[in-house]
């Protein structure tokens, strides 16, 4: 449709310009309220054949500035709680010349996948760094608040029930973090990992999800109170944003990352399908010999390495992380047969088993998730403080990946084959365990220390080193907690011995100070101690109207 194209910053005109004619209402675009430039994906015809003999074009990409004419913004959400700027943008026979279009006319119709590389390099980057920071945050606020909180005279963080949600928050961190690096490593490199890009858009955001529950849990109710204190509650209100946009994670998990991986990083299916549609017998006839191999071979090595757990199987590293790769080496082979199996035994109608390949893309991830780790502890330099949080990291992540394939067999709709297959992986039934509750123990304790562990883990992470910051206060508070702990210990003991006259904690620490039986530098260290611990949990609270926050006087009261 040729006609006059105004350009809105430059003020040109030009006559019989050739374009389009688009209407569009979009519900939901990231950054619409504030965007000078627009993209849409749109389907693209051509009833005019002004283009050619083709009419349906299919799904274009153009870039539209959104003071053209006809371009509607401006309203915004209010998505969880988040003020980030998200909104909806339409237009009702919007013209846009061809030139808008991205890479030209040349590249009308390109538009699918021009989506799926802009999302394999945007899904590896946004998200998955909003849920390692989350992660970092969980694991430096909670390490910190349950050691200096207490309850019956012990750090909450020593009860088990607390040390075992810890554990959680440090291990997700670890394998976010780790997986993260290892597909900002391709990127660098100029790759688009879209099946990467999709694992991490997946795990990440719901390994945020869960690492922010735990530490509300633990927290309690400081992170339940909306106000300055609570540096939690905002990004546990936007956990439903991580988990929806850039493709909700149902439809991620169901049928993303398994359905783009299983023909682009199968060895031969591509060459395979490739040689059918050019006619190329001799090549069709190498990729399916190599193919009919692949499968062969693999029967044949996971059954052997589930008969001697992988035991005898080469590893690039000697120590403690040797029978990790083994594994890795064992449950790869598996993981081929089992993906070859279920398109030989469902075919084209695996694409309909949503369920099925979301436990092959389990399997997958985890696959990527545990060499990640590994590959995040060797770049560190293989530190053994850090063993107890790699253990857990890549233990869970081979137990979730065993019980995927498990769940996997126990579907098959094939009972015969799943049978077989079974035998074949694990001859001697499920033989992985979960990470051990000392490892988780001694994760939590990890973060709860003022140590190199804590120190790699929040790496990158900012820090206020204002003391009336609520986050910035939390280090001083833990190391002042940790100084005097063998005072309080002793005045605890005194306590129970029958020492004091004193009731309260601040007159008897008066007293054990005028009695000589601590020294003046002993009474100051608690005194600061214990300030810095009182606003550490202290939790929010305003006037009736939820207007002012003061507790200057409930201060004057106490100290």
């Amino acid at each position: 449709m040729p006609r006059q194209l105004h350009r809105p910053r430059s003020g040109q005109r030009f006559d019989d310009v050739l374009g389009l004619r688009v209407s569009w209402e979009k519900r939901w675009i990231t950054l619409a309220p504030v965007a000078t430039i627009l993209g849409l994906a749109f389907k693209m015809y051509d009833p005019d054949h002004l283009l050619g003999d083709k009419e349906d074009i299919g799904i274009t990409c153009a870039l539209v500035p959104t003071e053209h004419d006809g371009v509607c913004i401006g309203r915004r959400h209010y998505p969880g709680g988040a003020v980030f700027m998200n909104g909806p943008t339409w237009g009702r026979d919007v013209f846009i010349p061809l030139e808008w279009i991205i890479g030209g006319r040349d590249f009308a119709g390109q538009g699918w996948r021009m989506l799926v590389e802009c999302l394999s390099v945007g899904r590896c980057i946004s998200l998955p760094a909003m849920s390692v920071a989350s992660g970092k945050v969980a694991s430096y606020t909670t390490g910190a608040y349950a050691r200096i909180r207490d309850q019956f005279g012990l750090s909450i963080g020593k009860f088990e029930g607390v040390d075992e949600a810890m554990a959680r928050i440090g291990g997700f961190t670890y394998q976010m973090e780790a997986s993260q690096d290892l597909a900002l490593t391709g990127l660098d490199i100029g790759e688009k990992p879209s099946v990467l890009s999709a694992v991490l858009k997946y795990h990440n955001t719901e390994r945020m999800r869960k690492t922010l529950n735990d530490a509300m849990d633990i927290h309690g109710g400081k992170a339940v109170v909306l106000g300055p204190r609570n540096y939690l509650a905002r990004a546990y209100q936007a956990i439903p944003i991580a988990i929806t946009v850039e493709g909700a994670n149902i439809l991620t998990r169901s049928m993303i990352i398994y359905g783009q991986g299983a023909i682009r990083c199968h060895p031969f299916v591509l060459r395979e399908m490739k040689a059918a549609m050019s006619n190329d017998a001799a090549e069709f006839d190498k990729a399916i010999t190599g193919h009919i191999n692949f499968v062969i071979s693999n029967v044949f090595r996971s059954l052997w390495m589930g008969l001697t757990g992988a035991r005898l199987v080469g590893s690039p590293k000697g120590g403690e992380v040797a029978a990790y790769y083994k594994q890795l080496t064992r449950f790869s082979s598996a993981f081929a047969l089992l993906s070859d199996m279920a398109m030989f035994s469902l075919g084209g109608s695996l694409k309909f088993r949503e369920k099925l390949s979301a436990r092959l893309g389990d399997m997958l991830s985890n696959l990527y998730i545990a060499s990640a780790c590994l590959k995040r502890f060797e770049r560190d330099g293989a530190p053994k403080e850090d063993l107890p949080v790699l253990q857990w990291a890549v233990e869970n992540a081979l137990y979730d990946l065993q019980q995927a394939m498990d769940g996997f067999l126990a579907n098959l709709p094939s009972r015969t084959l799943a049978v077989i297959l079974r035998k074949v992986i694990f001859p001697w039934g499920l033989t992985l365990k979960p990470a051990s509750d000392r490892t988780g123990t001694q994760v939590a304790r990890l973060l709860m220390e003022l140590g190199p562990t804590r120190t790699r883990l929040t790496r990158g992470m900012f820090v206020s080193k204002d003391e009336a910051d609520p986050v910035g206060v939390l280090e001083p508070a833990l190391r002042a907690m940790l100084e005097t702990e063998p005072v309080e210990q002793k005045l605890r003991k005194l306590g129970r011995d029958g020492k004091f006259k004193a009731v309260t904690a601040r007159e008897r620490l008066a007293e054990a100070w005028q009695s000589g039986q601590i020294t003046q530098q002993e009474f100051d260290a608690v005194t600061r101690a214990r300030k810095l611990k009182r606003d550490v949990i202290m939790v929010d609270d305003f006037d009736m109207e939820l207007g002012q926050h003061d507790d200057t006087l409930l201060q004057r009261l106490i100290f």
